[in-house]
Order: C-alpha cells, then sequence, then structure tokens
C-alpha cells in the first residue's frame, strides 16, 4: 500500500523512479487502489531496494508481498488481501443472451445449476429475467464462456454468448494491452480466401493474431489498439476483396429487438391466434351449442361405437391440433425444466392441459365401455382455453416488458450509424471528406459535424462554434455552448453551427456507452429484497402441485363423508364429484402463478433505473436503491460539490523582499502549481497568466525540476528562470514549517481569514515570500439542497480539506449547523471519518467530485458522485450526477430510489395477496358460501396477475419529483407544508438570500496556523 499519491503525476514520478532500477521489468502504479506492482528479478534489486525507492519519491509504504515467477518476481506494495494484477488479468466477463425464460422459477433453475461456489474458476454470476441476459465473471482458462452456455441449454433454455471480455484491458503504466474483436467477413467462399484473409491481416502493423472461420464467415483478430484501429483492419480487408463488419455492431441491433420483445411478442401473437383458432371453436362445440337444440342433437349423435359422440370425437380432433400446435412450446419448456430437476410455470400449465385432456379421454373411454348415452364428461375446452389466456397474458406480458425498457433502447439509438471525417496529413481541413461506420472511428480522427447531426464519439471541438443539446444523455435542460477547447460528448445532438472536433474516446470508452453499460448492469443485478421472490420461486411449483393433489384428495374424501356437502358437489353433471375434484384441481394448478413474483422487482429495476438515466441519474444496481432508502445522514464535500470548484485569486501579498520583482514572484508561483492538478494550482496559474499577460494556452517560461505533491499540504520543486534557480514551497502553514520558513502574521492575511478564503504560503530560497488569498463561488441550488434533505429528514454535513473559516462560510450560506462541518480533514480522513459516522449507527451517504473523496465514495453506505467529477470518484460511487452542477438531482436520486424502491415492495405485496387469496379460493376454501374457481377464470386471472404487476412497474415512467422541489428547481417560492400544528413558512425565490448573513466568526492566530490545506 503507497499513501500520497493525489494525481497521475504522483504515480508517474513513482513509476519513473522504480523503472529506473536495474532489473525492474514493469510498474504498474494504481491511483485508485493506491498499490503499485514491479516486476523485476530478484538476484538484480530486491525488496528493500524498492521501498527505499518508492519512499526516496515522497511517498509511504505499508505491506509488500512477493510473488515468485519463472523469470522475475512480482512486488507488490499493497494490502495481501487484494488479488494480484495476475490474478485478476485472467478474469473475464461474459455476457450470455438467454431465452425461453418466464418467471422466477426459471431464473431460479439456471442460478442453482450455476452456483459460484460449486463450479470451478466462476467468481459471480446473476441472470436477469426482463432483459434475457446473464453475467458471469470467471476465469477463462478453468471455465470458458462456451463452457457457460452449454450448462444454461442443459436447463432448457436456448443460451447465445453476447460478449466475452477480459476484466482488465490496461497492463503498465496505463498502456493499452492487446485487444480481441470479431468481424463478420463476406465473400469468402473457399479455404483459399480463408488463408487470404488470415495472412493479409497478419502483415497488417500490430495486428499479432488473425483466425478466420469460413462456416462463420467470422474473423477473430487480436491487435495493439495504439498501433491499429478498427477501421485500419476494415480498410486492410476491403483490400484483400471482402466487405468486414464489426461483429458488435449487429450484437447491439440484437440487442435493441431483445429489450423491445419484439421477437417474442410476435412469437406469442402467433401462438395466441393459434389456441383461439382452435379454443374458440372448442368452446362453442362445448358451452354453447349445446343449449341450442337442433344441434344438439347433432352433436350427441353416436359415431360408429356406443357412446361415443360426435361433440367428443371433434373436440378431441381439435384438441390433438393444439396439443402438437400451439402447445408444444409449453410441453418442450416443461420437459426441459423437469429434465433438470427444476420446476417452472410451464410445468404448472402443462400439468393443468394434461389433466383436463386425459380425463377428457378417460371420460371417453368409460362411455363407449358403458356405452353411456347422456352427454360424456369432458374438459378439451378448458385445455383449450387455458392455453389461449396463458398465450395471451405472455403477449400482453412481452409487450409491456418491451416497454420497461425503452429509455435503455433509446440510449443505446443515440449514437448515429456514420460520421464524416477528414482524411489527409494530420487530418487538416482541406483534406478530403469521409464517411464511415460510428464504430469505425479512431482515436485522433477529425471529426466534421454539421447543423442537426448527432455527435458519434468524445472529443474537443478544434474549430466552429455551435450550441449542442445534451440533455438525452446527461439531463442538461438548455443547450450548452461550444467552442475551441470546449468538450462534445456522444449521442449529443448539434444545433445550428457547424463545428470539427477531434476524437478522444470511442466505441466502449465514450461516456454514452459507459452510461449505457452502468444501466444495463444496474438492470442485471438484483437488489437483496429479490432473493425473497427468488426463494419463494424455488419452492412455488412443486408447493402448488401438492396443493393441487391435496385439493382433489381432500374433497374426493369430503364430498363422500359430509352429509352436506356444498352445492357443487349436489349439482356436479356428467362425471360427478370426480370431475367437480379435478376442476378444483386443475383451477389450483392453473390460478397459482409465481411469474408475479419473479417480475415484482426486475420490471421495476429495470424501469426505474431506465428512466433515472434519462433524467441524468445513474443508479449502479437494485442493492443501491435499497440501501438509498435507508440513508440518514448526507456527507457532502465542499470543493466542486457544494461550490463550483473555480478557485479565484481574491487577495495576494507578498514581503517586501519581492515587492520589487512582483513579474518574478507570479512567474515562479506559476511555473511551481503549473504541473499541480488540483484546483487551487489551476486558479493560481490563471490569476498568474493574467498578471503576465499570457494568454490562457501559452506556458510560462521557466523550467522545473523535481516536481513533488505532498498530500493535504502542498506543492515544492525547483525552478530556473534565465539561469538562475529558485527553491519554492507553496502550500499550508504546516507545510511551510516543515521546510524551514513560517508564515508572517498581518492585517491582509487575518482580513482574508476573516472572510473564509482559502490562505496559500509561498516560500522562496526557504524564505517566506507572501500568501494568496482563494475563494470559491458556491453553486446556486445548494442551499435549496441542503433544504430539501433537511425536510426529507436527512441529517447534512460537510467535510473539506480547506480550512475552517472557509468551511463555516460556506456552511453557513447554504444552511448546515456548524457542529456538523469537518475542516481540514485529508483523503484518509475523510474514510476515517465516514467510518466513524457509521459505527454511530447512521447509514450515510457521501456526495464527492474528486480523487480525493474516492476512498469516503467506496467506504460510504451510498457514494454519490457529480457529473464533472473526476473518472476515479465516478467508478467509486455508486450513483452518478450526469447533470453538471446540478445539486439539487441528490434528493431527487435519493426520492426517486424510495419511490422504485416502493413500486418493488408494492409489486411483491400485490404478487403475495394475489396467491395467497387466489390458491385457498381455487382449493374450495369459500365452497359452502357457494363461491368456487372455473379452470377457465383461473386461467385468465393468472395471465392478469402478471401483466399487472408489469403494468404497475410501467407506472413508474410517470414518477416527478415533488412539487415542492420542482418549484424549488425553477427557482419559484413555494410553502411547505409543516408538521401536525400545520406550521407553514415559504421558501421564496432566492432561498440563499435566508442563509446570506453578514459577519463571520473571528479565527485567533493560532488556530489559522493549525489549519493544513488539502492539495
Amino acid at each position: 500500500m503507497v499513501s500520497g499519491m493525489t494525481c497521475k503525476s504522483c504515480t508517474s514520478a513513482i513509476e519513473s523512479a522504480l523503472g529506473a532500477l536495474p532489473g525492474v521489468q514493469h510498474v504498474a502504479a494504481s491511483l485508485t487502489d493506491e498499490q503499485v506492482s514491479v516486476t523485476h528479478h530478484s538476484d538484480k534489486v530486491n525488496r528493500a531496494r524498492l521501498v527505499e525507492a518508492v519512499e526516496d519519491a515522497g511517498f509511504e509504504t505499508t505491506r509488500l508481498e512477493e510473488q515468485e515467477k519463472d523469470h522475475g518476481d512480482t512486488a507488490r506494495l499493497l494490502d495481501t488481501s487484494t488479488a494480484s494484477p495476475m490474478e485478476a488479468a485472467a478474469l473475464t466477463t461474459t455476457i450470455i443472451a438467454i431465452r425461453g425464460m418466464t418467471c422466477g422459477s426459471c431464473t431460479a433453475a439456471i442460478e442453482s445449476q450455476l452456483t459460484p461456489s460449486l463450479i470451478p474458476g466462476l467468481k459471480t454470476f446473476s441472470v436477469s429475467l426482463i432483459s434475457e441476459r446473464a453475467s458471469a465473471t470467471h476465469d477463462a482458462s478453468l471455465l470458458s464462456a462456451e463452457a457457460l452456455a452449454e450448462r444454461i441449454e442443459d436447463c432448457g433454455f436456448d443460451a447465445t454468448i453476447v460478449s466475452s471480455i477480459q476484466a482488465f484491458a490496461e497492463t503498465v503504466g496505463g498502456i493499452k494491452a492487446e485487444e480481441t474483436t470479431v468481424f463478420r467477413i463476406y465473400g469468402m467462399t473457399c479455404a483459399s480466401c480463408v488463408n487470404k484473409v488470415e495472412q493479409g491481416l497478419l502483415r497488417i502493423p500490430g495486428v499479432s493474431q488473425a483466425a478466420v472461420n469460413l462456416q462463420l464467415e467470422e474473423a477473430k483478430i487480436t491487435f495493439m489498439p495504439d498501433q491499429v484501429g478498427l477501421r485500419d483492419l476494415v480498410d486492410g480487408i476491403a483490400a484483400l476483396g471482402f466487405d468486414a463488419l464489426l461483429a458488435d455492431r449487429t450484437d447491439d441491433g440484437a440487442q435493441l429487438e431483445s429489450l423491445a420483445r419484439t421477437r417474442e411478442t410476435r412469437e406469442w401473437r402467433r401462438h395466441w391466434i393459434q389456441c383461439c383458432a382452435v379454443a374458440v371453436p372448442l368452446f362453442l362445440l362445448n358451452k354453447v351449442f349445446p343449449y341450442y337444440t337442433p344441434l344438439r342433437k347433432l352433436l350427441d349423435m353416436r359415431v360408429f361405437i356406443p357412446g361415443l359422440h360426435l361433440v367428443d370425437v371433434v373436440s378431441l380432433l381439435l384438441t390433438v391440433v393444439l396439443l402438437f400446435g400451439a402447445a408444444r412450446r409449453f410441453y418442450q419448456s416443461a420437459y426441459k425444466s423437469l429434465k433438470h430437476g427444476s420446476a417452472t410455470m410451464d410445468v404448472l400449465i402443462v400439468l393443468g392441459v394434461s389433466a383436463s385432456v386425459a380425463f377428457s379421454i378417460l371420460s371417453m373411454l368409460v362411455s363407449m365401455v358403458t356405452s353411456f348415452k347422456g352427454h360424456t364428461a369432458t374438459f378439451f375446452d378448458t385445455a383449450g382455453m387455458l392455453l389461449t389466456f396463458v398465450s395471451f397474458g405472455r403477449y400482453l406480458e412481452n409487450k409491456a416488458k418491451g416497454a420497461t425498457s425503452t429509455a435503455l433502447s433509446r440510449l443505446m439509438s443515440l449514437a448515429p450509424s456514420s460520421a464524416t471525417i477528414y482524411v489527409g496529413k494530420d487530418g487538416e481541413k482541406q483534406a478530403a471528406e469521409r464517411i464511415v461506420a460510428t464504430e469505425l472511428i479512431q482515436i485522433g480522427d477529425i471529426v466534421l459535424l454539421r447543423p442537426g447531426s448527432k455527435v458519434p464519439a468524445d472529443g474537443v471541438v478544434v474549430a466552429g462554434e455551435s450550441f449542442v443539446d445534451e440533455s438525452m444523455v446527461t439531463g442538461e435542460v438548455e443547450p450548452l455552448h461550444k467552442q475551441a477547447g470546449s468538450l462534445v460528448v456522444a449521442g449529443t445532438v448539434n444545433g445550428h453551427g457547424s463545428i470539427d472536433f477531434r476524437v478522444q474516446r470511442v466505441g466502449k470508452d465514450t461516456q454514452l456507452s459507459q452510461i449505457v453499460q452502468l444501466v444495463q448492469d444496474a438492470q442485471t443485478s438484483k437488489a437483496p429484497i429479490q432473493r425473497f421472490s427468488d426463494q419463494v420461486a424455488g419452492y412455488f411449483v412443486p408447493c402448488v402441485i401438492f396443493l393441487g393433489l391435496l385439493t382433489f384428495m381432500a374433497w374426493m374424501v369430503l364430498s363422500h363423508v359430509l352429509a352436506s356437502p356444498p352445492a357443487i358437489f349436489l349439482n356436479a353433471g356428467p362425471g360427478g364429484k370426480v370431475m367437480t375434484c379435478l376442476k378444483l384441481c386443475i383451477s389450483v394448478i392453473v390460478v397459482a402463478c409465481p411469474c408475479a413474483l419473479g417480475l415484482a422487482t426486475p420490471t421495476a429495476v429495470m424501469v426505474g433505473t431506465g428512466m433515472a438515466a434519462s433524467q441524468g441519474v445513474l443508479i449502479k444496481g437494485g442493492a443501491v436503491l435499497e440501501r438509498a432508502t435507508q440513508v440518514t445522514r448526507v456527507v457532502f464535500d465542499k470543493t466542486g460539490t457544494l461550490t463550483l470548484g473555480q478557485m479565484t485569486v481574491q487577495r495576494s501579498w507578498m514581503t517586501s523582499t519581492w515587492q520589487d520583482r512582483v513579474k518574478l514572484w507570479w512567474t515562479l508561483v506559476a511555473a511551481t502549481e503549473q504541473p499541480s492538478e488540483h484546483p487551487t494550482g489551476h486558479a493560481l496559474v490563471r490569476h498568474a497568466k493574467d498578471v503576465l499577460n499570457l494568454a490562457v494556452h501559452e506556458m510560462i517560461s521557466a523550467a522545473t525540476t523535481g516536481f513533488e505533491v505532498v498530500s493535504g499540504r502542498g506543492v515544492q520543486c525547483t525552478v530556473q528562470v534565465e539561469g538562475t534557480s529558485y527553491e519554492v514551497v507553496i502550500g499550508n502553514a504546516l507545510h511551510l514549517e516543515s521546510h524551514g520558513s513560517t508564515p508572517e502574521q498581518n492585517d491582509q492575511l487575518a482580513k482574508s481569514v476573516q472572510d473564509g478564503q482559502t490562505c496559500v504560503f509561498v516560500a522562496i530560497n526557504g524564505l517566506y515570500a507572501g500568501f494568496l488569498g482563494l475563494s470559491d463561488q458556491i453553486k446556486q441550488d445548494a442551499a435549496a439542497t441542503v433544504m430539501a434533505l433537511k425536510r426529507m429528514g436527512k441529517q447534512v454535513s460537510m467535510v473539506t480539506g480547506d480550512q475552517l473559516a472557509s468551511a463555516q462560510r460556506v456552511a453557513k450560506e447554504v444552511g448546515i449547523s456548524s457542529d456538523q462541518v469537518w475542516a481540514g480533514i485529508v483523503p484518509g480522513g475523510k474514510q476515517e471519518l465516514i467510518r466513524a459516522m457509521q459505527a454511530e449507527g447512521c447509514v450515510v451517504a457521501m456526495v464527492g467530485d474528486g480523487i480525493n473523496d474516492s476512498p469516503a465514495l467506496a467506504t460510504a453506505d451510498i457514494g454519490i458522485a457529480v457529473g464533472s467529477g473526476t473518472d476515479v470518484a465516478i467508478e467509486a460511487a455508486d450513483m452518478v450526477l450526469m447533470r453538471r452542477g446540478a445539486i439539487l438531482d441528490v434528493p431527487v436520486a435519493l426520492l426517486l430510489s424510495s419511490a422504485i424502491f416502493g413500486r418493488i415492495k408494492l409489486n411483491l405485496l400485490w404478487a403475495c395477496i394475489y396467491n395467497l387469496i387466489a390458491i385457498p379460493f381455487a382449493m374450495g376454501f369459500f365452497l359452502p358460501m357457494g363461491l368456487h374457481l372455473h379452470p377457465i377464470v383461473a386461467a385468465g386471472a393468472m395471465a392478469f396477475s402478471s401483466v399487472s404487476v408489469v403494468c404497475s412497474s410501467l407506472l413508474l415512467k410517470y414518477w416527478q419529483a415533488p412539487r415542492w422541489l420542482r418549484e424549488v428547481e425553477e427557482g419559484g417560492s413555494m410553502q411547505f407544508e409543516g408538521d401536525g400544528t400545520g406550521k407553514k413558512f415559504v421558501l421564496f425565490r432566492r432561498v440563499r438570500a435566508l442563509f446570506s448573513q453578514t459577519g463571520y466568526s473571528r479565527v485567533d492566530d493560532e488556530e489559522m496556523q493549525s489549519m493544513p490545506m488539502v492539495r
């Protein structure tokens, strides 16, 4: 474990220091995990020398673990409980499309056969019923993706591998490792074509492997992405005379179709029509025509054998057509599930249909043996109507399921199919234009964006000016102005201007793709509450079968034992009491519905997370939703979260030694802070350039060496200006004192402290040289956010590495109590503070944006990262707010999570109530009151229960933030309802005016000197 790393400069410094040692082959420093991995020859450099090199670079190490390799040792400066990079690299994430799942019993059956603890190499495995996807993390050397798919197929479902990607794509120093991609190749006819393509690909620089499959018309290519791009590969294949298409593009199309349930909806509609074509005539023959005397005589006509009637023969023939037609799908699914020891909803349906048909055939045989002249008791119409209702229910259910994923489908469809790039030397504008597929855009391309067109990749504008609509991706309401230097995001829509931008991120690395991946992962993951429905689903079908048999036997006994049995037995028609008991048994089997339980959670999660994404709130899974509803305390970082994170210099003062060398003083300050990635450093450089009359893009004319960042204190380096070297130290008082200089107290410094400014001290050549006072502007809706969270009953706190006076000023303006402010806290201290709050029993949500917030975000029960934050913070968070600067989305995210989780509980409650009422009703508990459930009605109720749960989840699409919160966001006035006494108070348009009181608590000199400043 290496402590003290705060930015990429830190990791670069460590990698450079270790890489310079003899015998060191590879060095990988991880900023997020605070870990360093070194591959080295132990006979040339030992572990003590490695630790010494890291500590000489200004960092601290804790534990070190060594693993021997064939050609060297790998020393790891890390916590020994963490998996090694070599182990992590072996993990593969595989996504598998699964067809045929209908209920929670289906997912339970698959997961029971793929339990990670029982299968070597399988680390995690989860199945999503709604998206029909399974996600598995596994060791490909022990368990292949094909083996996973085969195990799923053994459970009775169709499985297709969508993707199988190595979990870690980066190696030492952040350089991307080899990537493998698959192309569809069109035009190959023989083995010579295969050889031609393979040899042609291998001649392309950067391609290490190429395997072409003639039968599948695919080429699997392994290449170095920093040497060759996807478009280069396609062009290379085209030069050989063949057409190539990236396989991922067809996979995305298939997934869109899957999300829309297009195929399933079409198939179930066909099944329903087929069932209707048979069931309606069956129903008319058995339930309608017998009441019409002329037709009744025809239907009761004997056919060849005494006791065999025309209506029964026709009904049997129609039922046979039904069984070998529309019902075949149910029988195949039931057989596969029973074959592997599991039972699904299809088993119940097949039992109900089979019992109806079997009893009907048995009645016909008895009628023929006894030469019965009356109407034979048959259930052919029941079997037909049962299948009809179930098919109709499945049709509606899949149609509704398709609607649950509209938000995700819309996100996946945002990227355009093609783009226009400049082709020529360095992408110069006078070069020719070329239209290419979006997936073939490469980093460094210059893309021409015409008015009204969609942005195909992430990049930075190099020419032109326009307004871009980012509402579909980030939730921004108003179009944003873009000019040279502005960032553009894939999937957004250009306005009326034309702009050229240089591509920085493509394909799966774009912000849009990452959002889609986050939403997909969230919809695949399961909430803890779903364990209840999964456990119930595992035992549901066997229990229902048992209850059905119990119902039949119990009523067979009671109908003969009771002196006055229920009227249904006294008025029994043909077939007598046996037929009545069988009807009750079939009703029990048919009315029970595990589908409602299985759909309760995933449909709500899919609709809710999709809708949240469309509003700029990314929620990483169902477990996050559940924890978010339990949050009792919200902790905010200050800089960049409650404030804009753009520090500005408000006051500067220098000692008399430097007052006649102002330009040199500012040059030294700017040169020292120029490598820094901290907002304070950026502010100092911006202000220095203004003082020196330099443009933003101009560099400071000074050379720096030995740049070093001391976490929580400041920076230091050697600056050379016009041949003279200066040792410069910039930071807080403690940082300067550690280098032998002490800040002087004066009226200017006291005034800065009183105004709540962040004070940065400067020492040059070991002597105190002055200070700078900086402040940050508070976000417009910060006060409204705090007030909204308090109204929701949350305790609001603030933690910052800044000085106490500055923190108290911000806290006072936004409405946070002074006793809930922690200032001067280093990154590790924030994490310890969160743990201390959790130890007190609080469920903590941490809101932050920077690298120094990532440990606290990961430790908190709910980590919330603002969209303008760093990639590290976003990776560590559980929720991501995509709208820039919209801190009011914090209460929106919590309220939305509560609404989604509330819908999950409502769905589960409805599913449980339905089964608890419907099953006893079907079992005949209400027969003494003259009430019973016919099998046909039972089938309709079962279909309705599943559809009702999906429709209930779809109502989340109409969720809106409470009126009071919407009016706060709009800046209008609003009355809050008070407690039971009916008290009210008014939130005016300028909410912050409530807290903008003048005068601040003075801080004494000793307290001021002890105030550290986080870098």
